[in-house]
């Protein structure tokens, strides 16, 4: 951004949304916020307001992402996984290691009912980055409200992956049944 100058509403959206498009990775509301020299929370904002308008941008746990055409026609599948929360790395570098994208996760909350958060991990730099801010954070993953029963949407560029990734967690112990598959 020129010269620390303030970019200011539809303008900074505008400019949000040109750089979701153009960007092969997520976009942290962090470094969004620093090019448009404003705050966070006013990105967070512009965020809310271009999904209001239907755009395609989901918040993930490296930041946000424009979901492209390719994107949607994916083969994936959700499967149903149970743990413990010191086994998560493990499970999501099997998964990742197959070439396979864990988009969420997902619990049956005995008060709230489904209780879905976006992930995003492509492969173990981005598990890496997801485990240190849930130790930053100190926040409890979802599979603790269920004491381990979870789901995942995996999603890959065919079909093998989603099954190699299916049968390594199966191996390990982790998968509890197939839920459905695209």
């Amino acid at each position: 951004m020129p010269d620390g100058k303030k970019i200011l509403g539809e303008e900074r959206r505008n400019l949000i949304l040109e750089w979701l498009k153009q960007s092969d990775k997520p976009l942290t509301g962090s470094y969004i916020a620093e090019k448009v020299n404003v705050s966070r929370q006013v990105i967070s904002q512009d965020i809310t307001l271009l999904k209001a308008r239907n755009e395609p941008i989901i918040a993930t746990s490296q930041g946000y992402i424009y979901l492209k055409e390719q994107q949607y026609s994916r083969p994936s599948r959700v499967i149903i996984s149970t743990h413990n929360p010191e086994q998560t790395k493990e499970e999501l570098y099997l998964i990742v290691d197959c070439g396979v994208t864990v988009k969420d996760v997902k619990v049956e909350h005995p008060l709230y009912g489904n209780l879905t958060a976006s992930i995003g991990v492509s492969n173990r730099s981005d598990v890496d980055q997801f485990y240190e801010k849930v130790k930053a954070t100190k926040a409890p993953l979802l599979l603790q409200l269920t004491g381990g029963p979870h789901s995942h949407t995996i999603e890959a560029d065919n079909e093998e992956q989603l099954e190699q990734a299916v049968k390594k967690l199966i191996d390990a112990g982790f998968i509890v049944r197939n839920a459905t598959s695209d």
